[in-house]
């Protein structure tokens, strides 16, 4: 092992900066394999896969559940040999940085009435305050209805229990029916 050290160093090139070959290998070996408790280096082209692969719909990419977790996004990306080992919490922080959420998601109902714009034009103009065009007068009021036929009234067996420290808000799942109610408001 000593006869073999003078070799290793004779084949070294120093740089302009005085660091050697081996010296950068030996650093880029320990960025793509950094030992126990150390985070693993990943370029950043691997980084811009992931948050691609985080913004595709899970259907698109044959995946039958309808939003990514960190888990299923760590599954993925290393069944795709994008990586070899990823943890879920590396993707989190990834894109966590850019605020991408794919493990959230918002219901939306899309209009399909094609005259949506203008009834909704009428309704935002009257709330604030103008119709057709002119500004409502001093003695004008707008008043908004509303009505919710046939809500089922529900009765919890329990009560409800309040939030308590380190404990949330707990709902009894089980209910009585008390029959339907209308509500009418204006």
């Amino acid at each position: 092992m000593i006869g073999s050290l003078p070799a290793c160093r004779s084949r070294a090139k120093s740089s302009a900066s005085g660091a050697n070959a081996s010296s950068r290998n030996d650093s880029l070996a320990w960025r793509q394999n950094p030992g126990p408790g150390a985070r693993p280096f990943f370029p950043p082209g691997v980084v811009v896969q992931v948050k691609a692969l985080a913004c595709e719909l899970p259907a698109d990419t044959g995946l039958p559940r309808s939003r990514f977790r960190r888990q299923d996004l760590a599954r993925e990306v290393i069944g795709r040999g994008i990586v070899a080992q990823i943890s879920g919490a590396t993707i989190w922080r990834w894109l966590d940085q850019d605020a991408i959420r794919p493990w959230q998601h918002r219901s939306w109902i899309f209009p399909r009435d094609p005259q949506f714009e203008q009834k909704a034009e009428r309704v935002l103009d009257l709330y604030q305050g103008g119709w057709q065009d002119k500004a409502l007068g001093s003695d004008e009021y707008v008043i908004s209805a509303d009505e919710k036929t046939s809500i089922q009234a529900r009765v919890r067996i329990h009560p409800t229990e309040p939030t308590q420290a380190g404990q949330s808000m707990r709902v009894e799942f089980e209910y009585q029916r008390g029959g339907a109610l209308a509500y009418l408001a204006a």
